[in-house]
């Protein structure tokens, strides 16, 4: 629940988006740098382990393909069902326990393959248990961290606070799967996964370090909902415009991921090296437009902010069809990439920013698992449609559908303004 400065600084003036300029420059506590350097410990090194346990799956266990794409589908699947009952746990307690559990789980859980390996008795059924444990915890973690991150920075502080983290994500998804790489050809994968394993255990501690004390979380009497999330989504137009928005626009995005290296390599018949720029240099992008975002939501407004970039980022998909072999190909889908990155980058603080000023505080972590459930349920769903009607039409075919997809997410922005949600009825 909002106390009444929260409530007007959350941006529903009269009923609608937040449509004055943002407050800018604010001072972020001590705290939040901890909690800001513990993020960034753990997102380095997930850059640095990115796709390890594929790899593993692949180089150490020899196993087939459909087992590969098994290993991401029953990950993704499983740890979302998992994590289904966890939201309305995690509303009733402190949030910050809840963060260092979950980063002590990934880190244990992740220990265990290069520890396995190392004394003969890893297996294929281990590595599923593993990816499965790892989603569902990163989706407690998360939604344990967007509550904790509302209660620790002031209501004018979000947007940079937000534009921070994002522009961390960027970089480290820049220079870590890199660094990864290096770190495969010359220690292995195991190894690299234990430098994984290991940035879970400074993250805990870092999380550990914080010393403001948390609000007291609200204990409810009534029934365990574990629908609570989704239906206070709907009951909210803003809310529920960004929630379709969100899964319209992350779907094709991931539809085309399995697609694009398959054009490069095999159609447009690109180096290896080739497509590792086109992976990673456009995310300087998502770090150039993560770093604009708080200057331009301070300019724009938070409803404009969304508007505005959540139309820019929706194009870009329909040009990486259209590469053709040599030089033009490959600037093309670099640009292309870059653009798309930019404006996402930029559109990411302000939809955070936005999500946690609408919901109230006792919804807020239950809101976060149902979108993370939603979304790592319908993202493998599109990556294996788009699988499909390649086999059944043609690469392009798909990628083209994909890009189409994605250009209809403009549609579904919330246009209008939106009112504030009211709370779901207990079940």
């Amino acid at each position: 629940m909002l106390d009444d400065g929260r409530a007007c600084a959350a941006g529903l003036v009269g009923g609608g988006f937040y449509d004055r300029p943002m407050p800018f420059g604010t001072s972020l506590s001590q705290d939040f740098r901890r909690l800001w350097a513990a993020y960034a410990i753990s997102a380095i090194g997930s850059g640095i382990g990115y796709g390890a346990l594929p790899l593993v799956a692949v180089l150490v266990l020899d196993v087939s393909t459909f087992q590969v794409s098994l290993l991401a589908a029953l990950s993704a699947v499983a740890g979302a069902a998992l994590a289904l009952p966890m939201g309305d746990f995690i509303e009733q307690r402190r949030k910050r326990p809840v963060m260092i559990t979950a980063d002590l789980v990934r880190f244990a859980t992740l220990l265990s393959v290069p520890v396995a390996a190392a004394l003969d008795l890893l297996t294929y059924t281990q590595l599923c248990v593993v990816g499965v444990v790892q989603a569902a915890a990163l989706i407690a973690f998360t939604a344990a961290s967007g509550a904790h991150l509302k209660s620790l920075v002031p209501a004018a502080g979000r947007a940079e606070a937000n534009g921070r983290f994002e522009s961390t994500t960027w970089t480290t998804l820049s220079v870590g799967p890199p660094i990864g790489g290096a770190l495969v050809s010359l220690v292995g994968v195991p190894l690299t996964l234990a430098v994984d394993a290991v940035s879970y255990l400074l993250s805990a501690a870092g999380v550990r370090r914080i010393r403001e004390p948390e609000p007291v979380p609200v204990r409810r009497q009534d029934k365990r909902d574990i629908t609570a999330g989704w239906r206070y989504i709907w009951r909210d137009r803003g809310l529920r415009s960004l929630f379709w928005n969100s899964q319209l626009f992350g779907g094709p995005v991931m539809m085309m991921a399995p697609l694009l290296p398959v054009l490069m390599l095999r159609d447009l018949h690109m180096q290896p090296w080739q497509y590792g720029l086109v992976a990673g240099l456009p995310c300087f992008g998502g770090v150039l437009g993560a770093w604009f975002a708080p200057r331009l939501t301070r300019w724009l407004g938070l409803h404009r902010m969304l508007l505005v970039f959540g139309v820019l980022r929706t194009p870009w998909l329909l040009l990486l069809p259209f590469a053709t072999p040599g030089v033009d190909g490959f600037v093309l889908l670099i640009v292309a990439e870059t653009c798309l990155l930019l404006a996402a980058g930029a559109f990411n603080p302000s939809f955070a920013t936005y999500r946690m000023e609408v919901t109230e505080d006792g919804f807020m972590a239950r809101v976060l698992t149902s979108w993370s459930i939603t979304s790592r349920s319908v993202q493998p769903a599109f990556m294996a449609a788009g699988g499909v009607l390649a086999g059944l039409t043609s690469l392009r075919t798909s990628m083209l559908v994909a890009g189409g997809l994605c250009l209809l997410s403009a549609f579904v922005l919330p246009w209008r303004s939106a009112k504030r949600a009211p709370l779901p009825a207990p079940v």
